[in-house]
């Protein structure tokens, strides 16, 4: 059974006098398991088809089924804790809340989920990811590539098994782009579904398929 299967989607926006098309009768099928990274130029709706896999917005029209259940026709109750509990978000301004420290940036995603979490599992993904001696830093205090890390734990602490990352590396240096890309693929072999939204072709070559989003595939 797929992990992702999405069924003619489209998302149509309407306006005053026409409507815009973000995305055009869009089928989809990830495997669990997979490493998959989309591309396209910018306007192509590669965020808008992100954010329809993350259910952070519903489909105009079409069928999503997520890990074997039909998710077109949940709540946004449904939608928000299915969310919280499968599926992790990594973006490329981090979105860190600056007024907390890097352990409470990363354990914020409990505090809206019914599930109880071990806080020890935070302490586990700091080491994990090299940052134990951040812990009570504040965002402002890291640098780029350290915040991502924060950001990539703070998508790990639920503990899904969907891992979407909208530009992970954009605002990294190539150095820095590398040891994140490490980390995604070690994820990977831990058996992360993983989805990279991205401009670049060294962290698609680094995906086990590559999906491409063409302006023309609005029409």
């Amino acid at each position: 059974m797929s992990l992702i299967q999405l069924t003619n989607i489209s998302k149509i926006y309407p306006l005053k006098k026409s409507s815009f098309t973000a995305l055009n009768q869009v089928n989809l099928c990830v495997e669990k398991g997979e490493m998959l990274a989309i591309c396209g130029p910018s306007g192509s709706g590669k965020s808008t088809l992100l954010n329809m896999i993350g259910l952070l917005d519903r489909p105009t029209v079409g069928q999503y089924y997520f890990n074997g259940h039909d998710v077109s026709t949940y709540t946004d109750r449904q939608l928000a804790a299915l969310r919280n509990q499968s599926i992790g978000f990594v973006f490329q301004s981090f979105f860190l809340m600056p007024r907390l420290t890097v352990l409470q940036n990363i354990l914020l995603p409990t505090t809206y989920s019914k599930l109880k979490i071990n806080p020890a599992r935070a302490s586990e993904l700091l080491s994990q990811l090299h940052i134990a001696h951040l812990a009570n830093h504040f965002p402002n205090q890291l640098s780029g590539g350290q915040q991502q890390r924060v950001a990539i734990a703070r998508a790990l602490i639920m503990q899904p098994f969907l891992i979407l990352a909208d530009e992970p590396t954009g605002a990294l240096d190539a150095e820095t782009s590398s040891e994140i890309m490490s980390i995604f693929a070690a994820l990977h072999t831990a058996s992360h579904t993983i989805i990279i939204i991205t401009h670049d072709h060294k962290v698609s070559a680094q995906c086990q398929r590559v999906i491409s989003i063409n302006k023309e595939d609005r029409e």
